[in-house]
């Protein structure tokens, strides 16, 4: 972590006022081709050789360093692009070419601008540089941290050189952090700030007076660090929860690769915690403290390496300081790094998924250190522990230490090898973590589960009993996946592991995503979600098969990654793996069947119209039972919820518990319970009763004038809206109704105008243009003429526009709708893929189905999203004389679904092949097209 020893510290002797000897080691180049010391000194020097010229103008200094730097920075650059991961080498060089700078500016305002011959004991300067340039590790963009140190107060003399060297500093364009203090406001500032004394733990000696160096160096030590050990780790260990909270955890997949959680920081926090308890100046020192192994050390210097060389590249290919792993930013990386695709997955994938792996090493690491520290009553307890401490009674073969399930004896314990789970049962039973040390053992020995051990069927017993008898499941899951237990107890669990999806849609990697959804299970069954998930929480209840749910849920993306496709691999999985579970065989048919089918729930919800009764019934008879409807319900809410913080919604919601409700129907009382005749006849009784103020003509008139599909694709609230709409309007009238739907947390948008063609086209431009995003559509025309539609809607951030905003919102749409703007034109300057999403491989699929629906075509769309693409692919399909009777949107991230339910002119299906790909055709060519321009 730091420089060698003879540039980390002053040196023995006085050193001289010149510029000084620099660490020339470990760089990643000659450092004669990254700066040339002796060359530069020399032209500064020659620069002011002339005495009768006078000082040379501030600016030929910088006009000679500046070409120098430029040149050092390139080479350095060439160097690690050839050398991508030899990140300990690049930040010692851009360390080296920034002493050389500092040394220089030094040179030059203590030697020839304010040259002092014959300096009083007041009148002392030291250079020193702290934080991440005293280490000696920097990247491309990092600041440069100075500290000015003088013996008093400083001096009119020292003024004029510290501005005089900033100067230069600053017109070479450095980032320069700086602070003059004398050592008394050292000891002083680094008692209350914690980040200066961490700053100060890290000084290193650049130029000026030696003694006074060495005299901070005895000060630090004596009336600062001894003795304050605890509070400086209780410090370090705050400051670190705070920024996880702020930054995210580690599975994240967009992480910032300095503050998050496994990023450079908590490496950089571990050997600041090390360093002021041990004393140590380098990470391997803490073998010889036995707070690390040699695999530990190795894990350290190899996550250290791998964040250092990203971050090195984030910068050289953003040209400034950046921290955040942003998705185009990461496929970059990937491609410097030397990474490709393969085995079905991209570069950037199997890139992310090495991040994320050193990212979880860098938690071990942490949790031994901090237990080390425990141990030497050097940090608190958790504070819960100290709260709640209490004596637990543990098994003979384990112990208790500082609140950790430690082992007694190692030998006895790994003489049977069914202990490397029994271990994580006990840690349940107890409520204790586990003590690094056991950790140690467990990971040392993992070879020990082997084929003979997984057929145990004590071990069968207590890993189901995991998941099952103690109410944690999430707990004792991330413990195994943490310790690489649970791969090695299923195989085929570990090429999930840490294996990133590179989109939008999921913000947790494939097996943080799998624990989530467990979590969730948790979450419902301990009645934390009753208000929420009122179907869920009453299914549950209600008793359905725990064991195969929760198997299912353990399987259900295991087969992601791979050519084909994951639920299709997932069940072949499934049906090795639940046997080896112990689960008895009508159990392993019923965890195939929901890994097979986990997605069709959700797709059948999402990208189906569930008001039309041939989606209810296509649903029903895939999913045979009521039991395997319940099971399924659960999982796919579950699923959902997993994939991100703000994935689940209540629109989603509505739709899932309206799918399974009309699907029980089904399954209880037949196939006819749910016909369009039944619904339509309801809804018209229900509109009569709505409507009761009204006159029986008026009324007749109402429901006479509608077709079968508007009856029952439409709650009786929009029904009797367009009652209100439609009442004496006037053919060149647009009439327009805007409400919150707070259960589906969208706004209903109701339209109510004279037909003519591409009418729909028009509304979905009009929503476009006001920024609003469309999650569905239903779109009748009326016996007598009139379009009717309903949009539900929502604002940029996925929420209901406030009932504030609605006024103008409709006068906009207003505007547009009468042609006073035209909204092709418009939307074309607000259709823009953003440059973080422009890396993401979306691929077209267009297909047509003709049995989802007894009248309609459906035709689905499977593209990458942009604000214009509805209104660009509904002018094209009625361009194309296409009738759209219905459009139900489904966003996932980048990706989205439009599936179309439409006749053609003559009120038919598309059943012609050659008039199939036409229309295909030509909706690939406007989704080229507006990609072409949104990304221009």
């Amino acid at each position: 972590m730091t420089l060698p020893q003879h540039a980390s510290a002053a040196p023995d002797s006085e050193a001289p006022d010149t510029f000084p000897t620099l660490p020339r080691g470990n760089l990643i180049c000659d450092p004669q081709e990254i700066f040339d010391s002796a060359a530069a000194l020399a032209e500064i020097d020659g620069l002011f050789s002339d005495p009768a010229s006078g000082a040379p103008a501030r600016s030929e200094i910088v006009r000679v360093l500046a070409a120098r730097r430029k040149t050092g920075m390139a080479r350095i650059a060439l160097a690690f692009g050839e050398k991508p991961f030899n990140a300990r080498e690049m930040t010692r060089s851009y360390s080296w070419l920034t002493d050389c700078l500092v040394g220089i500016a030094f040179h030059v305002a203590t030697g020839h601008l304010h040259p002092l011959p014959n300096p009083t004991e007041g009148e002392r300067l030291t250079l020193l540089a702290v934080g991440g340039y005293g280490r000696g590790e920097m990247a491309p963009e990092s600041d440069v941290d100075l500290l000015f140190l003088t013996p008093y107060k400083i001096t009119a003399w020292a003024e004029s050189v510290i501005e005089s060297m900033l100067y230069i500093l600053w017109d070479l364009r450095l980032k320069v952090g700086h602070s003059s203090r004398t050592i008394k406001d050292c000891l002083r500032l680094g008692r209350e700030d914690f980040t200066i004394r961490t700053a100060l733990l890290e000084h290193r000696y650049l130029q000026g007076d030696a003694a006074l160096a060495r005299r901070l160096d005895d000060r630090l030590q004596s009336d600062l660090f001894a003795g304050t050990e605890r509070e400086f780790v209780e410090a370090k260990l705050s400051e670190r929860e705070a920024r996880h909270l702020k930054q995210g955890q580690r599975y994240m997949v967009e992480p910032n690769v300095k503050e998050g959680k496994g990023g450079l920081r908590d490496l950089q926090s571990l050997f600041w915690i090390a360093k002021y308890v041990y004393h140590v100046s380098d990470v391997s020192d803490l073998l010889d403290h036995d707070v690390l192994r040699r695999d530990e050390l190795k894990s350290f210097v190899a996550a250290e390496e791998f964040l250092w060389a990203v971050r090195g590249h984030m910068h050289l290919i953003a040209g400034r300081p950046s921290e955040q792993l942003s998705f185009d930013v990461q496929v970059e990386v990937a491609e410097r790094l030397g990474y490709s695709d393969k085995g079905g997955r991209r570069a950037v994938e199997h890139f992310m998924q090495d991040y994320f792996r050193h990212a979880t090493n860098v938690g071990d690491l942490t949790r031994i250190l901090l237990t080390k520290l425990e141990d030497d009553h050097t940090k608190g307890a958790p504070l819960l522990e100290r709260i709640f401490r209490r004596r637990r009674r543990v098994k003979s073969q384990y112990k208790v230490i500082n609140n950790r399930l430690a082992i007694v004896d190692d030998t006895e314990f790994l003489s049977d090898k069914v202990n490397l789970l029994r271990i994580f049962e006990e840690a349940l039973r107890t409520g204790l973590l586990i003590h690094p040390d056991a950790m140690r053992l467990i990971r040392a020995n993992l070879h020990l589960i082997d084929d003979d051990m997984r057929a145990d069927k004590e071990a069968q017993r207590i890993f189901l009993g995991l998941l099952l008898k103690h109410g944690n499941p999430e707990r004792a899951l991330r413990r195994m996946n943490e310790l690489n237990v649970l791969a090695a107890f299923i195989p085929d669990f570990e090429p999930i592991v840490a294996m990133m999806q590179f989109n939008m849609y999921h913000s947790y990697t494939v097996d943080e995503h799998t624990i989530q959804v467990i979590a969730n299970l948790e979450q419902i069954e301990n009645e934390e979600l009753r208000n929420e998930l009122p179907l869920s929480s009453d299914i549950l209840k209600s008793g359905i098969n725990r064991r195969a749910l929760i198997v299912a849920m353990l399987l259900h993306d295991i087969g992601k990654g791979r050519d084909i496709d994951h639920s299709v691999l997932g069940a072949q999985i499934a049906r090795r793996v639940a046997p080896n579970l112990g689960l008895p065989k009508a159990e392993c048919e019923t965890v195939e069947w929901l890994v097979r089918y986990h997605l069709l729930m959700s797709d059948m919800a999402q990208k189906r119209d569930i008001a039309d009764p041939r989606t209810v019934r296509d649903f029903a008879k895939a999913v045979q039972t009521v039991d395997r409807l319940n099971l399924l319900t659960v999982l796919t809410v579950c699923d959902i919820r997993g994939v991100g913080p703000d994935t689940w919604n209540n629109w989603k919601a509505v739709l899932l518990r309206a799918l399974y409700r009309q699907t029980r129907l089904v399954l209880e009382n037949g196939l006819e319970a749910i016909t369009r005749e039944n619904r339509g006849a309801e809804a018209k009784k229900l509109l009569r009763q709505e409507l009761a103020d009204w006159t029986p003509k008026d009324i007749k008139r109402e429901t006479a004038r509608h077709y079968e599909p508007y009856w029952q694709g439409l709650h009786i609230t929009a029904h009797k809206v367009f009652a209100q709409l439609l009442r004496e309007i006037a053919d060149d009238e647009i009439r327009i109704d805007l409400h919150p739907d707070e259960d589906r947390d969208a706004t209903r948008a109701c339209f109510a105008m004279a037909d003519h063609p591409g009418i729909f086209s028009r509304m979905c431009g009009a929503l476009a243009l006001v920024g609003a995003n469309i999650v569905d559509a239903r779109t009748f025309t009326s016996k007598d003429g009139y379009a009717t539609a309903a949009f539900w809607i929502q604002d940029a951030d996925g929420h209901p526009y406030e009932a504030s905003r609605l006024k103008r919102l409709e006068q906009m749409i207003h505007k547009t709708l009468k042609g006073e703007v035209v909204a092709s034109e418009a939307i074309r300057s607000r259709d823009v893929i953003k440059k973080r999403e422009r890396a993401f491989r979306v691929p077209t699929t267009i297909t047509f189905d003709n049995d989802g629906s007894e009248i309609y075509t459906i035709i689905e769309v499977d593209t990458r999203d942009r604000p214009g693409l509805l209104h660009d692919l509904t002018r094209t399909l009625a361009n194309n004389n296409v009738y759209i009777a219905s459009a139900v949107i489904a966003t996932f991230g980048e990706q989205v679904v439009d599936s179309f339910y439409v006749k053609d002119m003559f009120g038919l299906k598309f059943h012609s092949a050659a008039k199939q790909r036409t229309l295909e055709k030509k909706l690939r060519e406007a989704i080229e097209k507006g990609v072409e321009r949104a990304s221009a």
